[in-house]
């Protein structure tokens, strides 16, 4: 399993290696395999830009994600990209006094959710998302990861 994380921002610090733990424990914890993953911590600039190109969106957003093989696919799986903004998770916590760190690992665990086939499109699936983030932050705290 290789997780690479890559940082182009300065709002936020990252620890690599516990956002590599977190994906980790959010695999086992929902029994998904993968042989590569790649998170992208990076500016608004360059999230709106992705947003754009990608969404015909011109706004700052969270994250975004990509996937691109199904998890648990043989002989290979590329597992896809998520494009994270920690200036969003900054600001966001700010404004309804959380922590920003917290937020940050929310906008991880949602990524990894997208990736392994969970949705919010609808009411329906933004109800599942929501419950399925619960439980995995609720996992990741009993893991003593965040």
């Amino acid at each position: 399993m290789n997780i690479y994380i890559s940082n182009k921002q300065q709002d936020l610090s990252i620890d690599k290696s516990l956002i590599q733990n977190i994906i980790k424990k959010l695999s086992l914890f929902h029994k998904t395999s993968f042989d590569e993953v790649s998170f992208h911590f990076v500016s608004p600039n360059k999230i709106k830009s992705l947003h754009q190109q990608l969404f015909n969106n011109p706004t700052v957003t969270d994250c975004i994600t990509c996937p691109i093989d199904p998890p648990n696919q043989k002989p290979y799986c590329l597992l896809g990209e998520v494009f994270v903004c920690p200036q969003v998770a900054i600001s966001y916590a700010k404004e309804h006094n959380l922590d920003a760190f917290e937020e940050l690992i929310l906008y991880v665990v949602h990524g990894f959710l997208h990736l392994i086939g969970y949705d919010d499109m609808n009411e329906k699936d933004e109800k599942l998302m929501r419950k399925m983030e619960r439980e995995s932050i609720e996992h990741l705290k009993q893991e003593k990861v965040c």
